[in-house]
């Protein structure tokens, strides 16, 4: 929250017209300030719809200064409150102004309406107006009560409202305007903007602007109203009936339909109400001041390609967003994680990225995805990656046991490695269209023949990537890979030489093109210490129909 009242003095001070907007809370005020407006109308009508209450002095002051504050705690720009008539004398109106300026509020406005008030634009409901002298009294009471000299009082005549007339409504907007009121609101309920254009031509005290409200006379422009001599123009109430159409569509609909993707396209992803109430932030403090409940090994996830063997699936979600017995790739990848003790997880997006929006997860976006490869997206995520992590590809399925084994490994960078490719190398299972597989060669390899490792100590790898040669590899890299501390920093500190030589990577022609097979074998050059973690099957990659048809069959559940 910042000086409220002082951002409200500076708007009246410039040049041009003053335009807030109606809210009842905070989740609208941040809306309304991300909209772009000057200032937030903390409206009595708004608030008392939000709790399904007519506009009629029915909620408590508390009541109305609780949505005020709420909405001056999350806005940087001023807050307006509408108070009614001040509920109730001049004595009421001096607790009023010590509570709403406590709070932070820039300024409030009070009409000339008897208590209990009825809203504006009530028909058939009984109306009075208080005498000039008692508002003209609530007025100076106001202004003597404000310790900031900054706060704004407005004083709002419904003479219009009233059928009283035009002399009346200036007979009453000069005596407030005298008694110290910082602006006057005209209020009127005509479909043309004539009443109050009328009352600006013949308003004769200068050195107090005039607001209005232009709800019924609604297509006039405030570029107009600011020319007859408005400084400020309150849309005062929108907000509040917008979100009731909406709710009503997308409820009805959901009702009618019976499955909540009848209404995606009515309603906004989760990632948005994510980004408007600072789970980020929550995140980012969750980090830096609780102790965390993983194994200190974050996770990262590309999740940016896009998949060719399998359109038309993949025409509207990612590969790690594809459905297999009801859960998607990436919550089954997620789950197991969890399972683990890993909580901290990133993902990079990329291809129709917005329908990765996950709870629990921290995104990165390589937008570049269509022209970069895996080390540009991993590196989207390079704050993610100064410790120790572990790397998933955002396509495989995997075995608990794989993972618990590789968190298990001492080794500074370590690759879990299917030994099984061996066994199925020939067979129809490698030439089902899933391309050319990641092989991996070891500098100790065990005798040919042997299924089981035996031990569970890594072997170092020589060479990995798509060019080793079947008869050299002793198995396949799964897209999963553990990076301590140390071994995170070595892949830093390589990802920078790379960047500054622009040389080729590993069977790369650029790091722009480059795999994580590729800068993996370049730490295996600049002698990095990289071993293999051997398994045995228990993994699936996603790449073609062929492999999702095969999830679909192995997954029990």
């Amino acid at each position: 929250m910042t000086d409220q009242p002082r951002k409200l003095r500076e708007l009246i001070a410039r040049p041009g017209p003053i335009v807030i907007i109606g809210a009842h809370n905070g989740l609208s005020a941040r809306i309304g300030e991300e909209a772009g407006f000057d200032g937030l109308w903390a409206s009595g009508f708004e608030i008392s719809a939000s709790y399904a209450v007519p506009d009629a002095n029915i909620l408590t002051m508390a009541e109305s200064l609780g949505a005020a504050k709420m909405m001056a705690d999350v806005a940087n720009i001023p807050v307006i409150a509408d108070c009614d008539n001040g509920f109730g004398n001049a004595i009421n109106v001096i607790r009023c102004i010590e509570e709403y300026e406590r709070a932070g509020i820039a300024g409030i406005c009070i009409e000339d309406n008897v208590f209990p008030k009825r809203c504006s634009f009530y028909a058939g409901v009984k109306r009075e107006l208080s005498g000039v002298e008692e508002h003209a009294g609530k007025i100076k009471a106001a202004k003597a009560a404000q310790k900031n000299r900054d706060f704004v009082v407005i004083a709002r005549t419904e003479a219009l409202i009233a059928g009283w007339g035009m002399e009346e409504a200036l007979i009453r907007g000069r005596a407030y305007a005298d008694a110290g009121a910082d602006m006057v609101l005209i209020h009127s309920k005509s479909k043309t903007p004539d009443e109050v254009l009328g009352f600006a031509k013949l308003w004769d005290r200068p050195n107090t602007p005039l607001v209005c409200v232009p709800t019924i006379y609604k297509d006039t422009k405030v570029e107009e109203l600011h020319k007859a001599g408005f400084k400020l123009i309150i849309m005062a109430n929108h907000a509040i009936r917008s979100s009731i159409k909406a709710m009503t569509e997308t409820l009805q609909t959901l009702r009618r339909e019976m499955y909540t993707g009848s209404v995606e396209d009515k309603v906004v992803p989760l990632t948005r109400v994510y980004q408007l109430v600072g789970v980020d932030k929550m995140a980012k403090d969750e980090g830096s001041f609780m102790p965390s409940e993983s194994p200190g090994v974050t996770a990262v996830i590309l999740a940016a390609g896009q998949s060719q063997g399998l359109l038309p699936l993949t025409e509207n979600v990612p590969k790690p967003m594809l459905d297999v017995k009801g859960k998607s790739v990436l919550e089954r990848q997620i789950e197991v994680l969890n399972a683990c003790g890993i909580k901290d997880i990133a993902v990079v997006r990329g291809y129709k990225k917005e329908a990765i929006n996950l709870p629990n997860v921290r995104y990165y976006d390589n937008d570049a995805f269509a022209t970069t490869n895996e080390v540009e997206s991993l590196f989207c995520a390079k704050k993610e990656i100064g410790g120790q992590f572990l790397f998933l590809y955002g396509d495989i399925l995997f075995e608990r046991g794989h993972l618990e084994k590789i968190l298990k490994s001492p080794a500074d960078i370590s690759l879990v490695v299917d030994r099984a490719w061996t066994d199925a190398q020939q067979s129809a299972e490698q030439t089902s269209g899933r391309g050319i597989p990641d092989l991996v060669q070891l500098k100790d390899p065990q005798e040919t023949g042997y299924r089981f490792v035996g031990a569970e100590a890594p072997h170092r790898v020589a060479r990995v990537g798509r060019n080793v040669a079947p008869a050299q590899a002793q198995g396949e890299f799964i897209g999963m890979a553990l990076f301590s501390e140390r071994g995170a920093r070595q892949l830093n500190d390589l990802y920078g030489r790379l960047v500054e030589s622009k040389s080729a990577v590993g069977e790369a022609t650029s790091l722009r093109e480059a795999s994580v097979t590729d800068i993996v074998q370049e730490l295996v050059n600049s002698g990095a210490d990289v071993q293999a973690l051997d398994v045995y099957k228990g993994w699936l990659e996603i790449d073609t129909f062929d492999d999702y048809k095969r999830a679909w069959a192995l997954i029990k559940e």
